[in-house]
């Protein structure tokens, strides 16, 4: 390995990617770091660069003119409008797919299309692209059933609806322009059952390396209720009980597969693939794949993680990954999302946050900014998930524990969590 410093710009603002700058910033590769836009938190870190991250030629540019050896793009958005693709037609190294490849997330139908051709378990599906057709499809089947705008919805175009009701006004939610573009085109899939897990790997297009396993907490209120959210809590490695060994290397097949076929079809993808899958009896089943890592899976994935992301993000876009790149230390992590009174819907900004520092004091503890800015010298509420309180430690029990006596030190008007993250992985596994 080359032990050159390497300069380094990422993308995004999220508590994703201030996990991904906390690890970079451990390489002893790591020279400048930057970030665009950056939050609170990374802005301690690294440099903000107020760019459009979105904008391909923008961030090439950026890039070029600095002397960037490598960009990492933490968010979806980037990846779908091609700015991994300008990245590296300009001679840079670049951690993410190409705008091609990248349609893994940012079009369920294409990613329908691949698993199909690639043999992969999914759920049944059909897509419209005009809303009668849609409601006559639903009426047929009925409900329970799961309607999906087709293209990025920052996390919101999914319906899992109980009642035909349900259905036909998330059709009608699609087809109206709630979701802009992204709900022009809808897929209406059967519902699986069982719990749900996450499994990232990282690929070079070739050698697919997966990552501990994670079981994130989408509901906003405890016991699993209340609306979807971008998601509330998470913890790693999901347990045997709930994850059996079979299951774990039924997706780490599925995943390569994915990868196979998108190689033969001459789609090289480079990055990190994130499989949702529903553990069903009949086996591990997808419920999506994304086109980077996971929001908030990553703040409990990479803590755990032994590997010099520098290298590894390199290795990625080079094509020289390999299996020994990457262990695990053997502990647990579990992550809760503090949030703004009101989120998933609307929620008021501009929230002094305090405490932070002590929670940080305890041990195996790291708080993630996710929303958050500096206004006047003093951390707000800027979003709403605003902060992810992780603890690492030697056991489950133990690294829960930390984490929500870490929650209990910080404040902000409206702070608002679930509190029973990591509960089920304590009980026996259930399905359905």
């Amino acid at each position: 390995m080359s032990n050159t410093k390497v300069d380094i710009l990422l993308l995004g603002s999220g508590g994703r990617e201030h996990a991904l700058l906390v690890k970079l910033a451990e390489s002893p590769r790591a020279g400048k770091l930057y970030v665009a836009p950056g939050n609170g938190g990374m802005d301690a870190m690294a440099t903000p660069v107020d760019l459009d991250a979105e904008s391909p030629v923008a961030v090439a540019d950026w890039a070029r003119e600095h002397g960037i050896g490598l960009v990492v793009i933490g968010p979806e958005a980037p990846l779908v409008a091609g700015v991994a693709d300008a990245v590296r037609s300009a001679g840079i190294p670049c951690f993410g797919p190409n705008g091609k490849p990248a349609q893994m997330e940012g079009s369920k139908k294409f990613a329908k299309q691949v698993m199909s051709r690639a043999g992969v378990p999914t759920a049944a599906y059909r897509t419209f692209t005009d809303e009668e057709s849609c409601e006559a499809h639903v009426r047929q089947v009925g409900a329970p059933i799961v309607i999906k705008a087709d293209g990025l919805a920052a996390g919101k175009g999914v319906i899992v609806a109980k009642t035909l009701d349900e259905a036909l006004e998330g059709v009608h939610e699609c087809f109206s322009g709630a979701f802009g573009e992204a709900g022009s085109t809808v897929v209406v899939e059967e519902t699986l059952d069982g719990p749900e897990c996450s499994l990232l790997a990282l690929t070079d297009g070739k050698t697919v390396v997966p990552l501990a396993t994670a079981q994130d907490h989408k509901r906003a209120l405890d016991g699993d209720k209340g609306p979807n959210t971008g998601g509330m809590g998470v913890y790693s490695p999901v347990p045997e009980h709930l994850v059996s060994a079979e299951e774990l290397a039924a997706m780490v097949d599925i995943e390569r597969r994915v990868v196979a076929e998108l190689a033969s079809e001459g789609i090289t993808y480079s990055g990190c693939l994130y499989g949702g899958f529903m553990l069903t009896s009949e086996g591990p089943k997808v419920l999506e794949f994304n086109a980077r890592f996971g929001d908030p899976e990553t703040q409990v994935v990479l803590p755990r993680m032994k590997a010099d992301l520098v290298d590894v993000f390199l290795a990625c876009d080079n094509g020289t990954l390999t299996q020994d790149m990457v262990s695990w230390e053997n502990d647990w992590a579990v992550s809760v999302v503090l949030t703004s009174a009101g989120y998933p819907g609307s929620y008021e900004k501009g929230k002094v946050i305090t405490g932070i520092e002590r929670a940080e004091e305890l041990p195996g503890v790291t708080v993630y900014h996710a929303g958050t800015a500096l206004a006047d010298g003093q951390l707000v509420t800027a979003g709403g998930r605003v902060l992810d309180v992780t603890a690492v430690a030697p056991t489950f029990e133990e690294a829960r524990k930390q984490a929500y006596a870490a929650c209990e030190l910080i404040d902000f008007e409206g702070k608002t969590y679930r509190t029973d993250i990591g509960a089920r992985a304590i009980l026996t596994k259930v399905t359905g």
